[in-house]
């Protein structure tokens, strides 16, 4: 048994002795809202379906409130901070707050959209208060970026929330849903009001679960499939056979494409799933492979000299 007792999680009071202490004041700019209810990080955690042993990725832990609720349930946590005063704070706080989880934490001074690699043990759980302007970015991000994710809970703004768990069919359902669909099954795990933060945000906040399944199996990279989605919603009003003349060519050659891939080319993006939007990808593919094999044949028969 350890001699050390159980963490301690921030309350208002401490939140705002923590955050003068290191002068430190909310920024707008870096979506800064500070959990000041330790209910809210506990149920955050719970939702998330960490447990004792794994290790977390955390992003943007600020003064802390998450991350001792993470370390209370016996994860160890890798922290991303952009913010040079929080990351340089944050070491001190553990210690102060929960002394016998030290060696399970570690913070990494870092910008989350731009990391290439994340220090220490592979983690399998992400579970953050994203920056609300950053959110949908970050989490696609780290999605690709670690494969050993199984699985998440994020809160981000509502209607971000919204997007990101919405199915196809439905008016929400856009380029967050498709891509974040890649790698996850999403859903929306609850609501989080504005008075649990401080500042409070003008905004409300809503939480995403996610639980990692294998990409879809295809012979076109993510890449080839994201740029269809990104084209199809680029105009949402317009049929797909519109929308995706530019990235095929033509519109002929959009709607000979979809009809390979067995979509309707006056559907719109809104009602197709990953999987659609992967054989729509594999379909312009083989277009371009046998534009590429007839101008080769062309060439080679083409008259010498002409």
């Amino acid at each position: 048994m350890s001699d050390h007792p159980a963490p301690r999680l921030l309350g208002p009071a401490e939140v705002r002795e923590l955050a003068a202490s290191f002068d430190i004041r909310p920024t707008k700019q870096r979506g800064q809202n500070f959990v000041i209810d330790a209910n809210t990080v506990r149920r955050i955690v719970r939702e998330s379906g960490v447990e004792a042993g794994e290790t977390v990725l955390e992003v943007g832990p600020g003064l802390g409130s998450l991350t001792l609720a993470l370390l209370e349930v016996g994860a160890d946590v890798t922290a991303i901070e952009i913010d040079p005063a929080l990351a340089e704070a944050l070491p001190g706080t553990i210690a102060r707050f929960a002394p016998g989880t030290v060696d399970r934490f570690r913070v990494v001074h870092a910008d989350a959209l731009r990391v290439t690699e994340v220090p220490g043990p592979a983690p399998t759980a992400l579970v953050a208060n994203l920056p609300y302007n950053v959110s949908v970015p970050v989490l696609l991000h780290l999605m690709a970026l670690l494969p050993s994710l199984r699985h998440g809970l994020v809160m981000v703004q509502s209607e971000v929330a919204d997007r990101l768990a919405a199915k196809p069919g439905s008016k929400t359902y856009g380029v967050p849903s498709a891509k974040a669909a890649w790698f996850a099954e999403v859903r929306r795990a609850g609501a989080i009001g504005r008075n649990v933060f401080w500042p409070a945000p003008n905004v409300d906040s809503g939480l995403v679960a996610w639980t990692h399944r294998e990409p879809p199996t295809t012979r076109v990279s993510r890449e080839e499939v994201f740029a269809v989605i990104d084209a199809a919603f680029a105009q949402r009003r317009k049929a797909l056979r519109g929308a995706l003349r530019t990235l095929a060519g033509s519109a002929d050659a959009a709607g000979s494409a979809l009809a390979a891939a067995g979509v309707d080319p006056m559907a719109r993006g809104e009602a197709l799933d990953i999987h659609a939007f992967v054989a729509i990808a594999e379909a312009l593919a083989a277009q371009a492979d046998s534009h590429a094999d007839g101008h080769a044949d062309g060439q080679a028969d083409g008259p010498v000299g002409a």
